[in-house]
């Protein structure tokens, strides 16, 4: 796999497991009960699949990683917000 390919999978895998603590922690405060099971399992499955990809990498991919998880964080708090103004 090239460099960017696999900058490409460590940044959405980040992106995506942050972005579900994000929503997970608006759907927590608003004790939307669907939305905290739902997030709780993707945060722990992509975990489970990070932990491999990260633990071995180079500073170069670490930064990525950080990057996406920034990223995740804040479209999965604006995200979650959109779906709870509309229930």
């Amino acid at each position: 796999m090239t460099d960017k390919k696999k900058n490409i999978r460590l940044f959405f895998t980040a992106y995506m497991q942050v972005f579900l603590v994000g929503s997970n922690t608006f759907f927590i405060a608003k004790l939307y009960w669907i939305g905290i099971a739902a997030a709780s399992f993707g945060i722990s499955f992509l975990w489970a699949i990070n932990v491999k990809k990260i633990s071995a990498s180079t500073l170069m991919e670490r930064i990525v990683y950080s990057l996406g998880a920034a990223l995740g964080a804040v479209s999965g708090v604006f995200l979650s917000k959109i779906i709870l103004s509309h229930l």
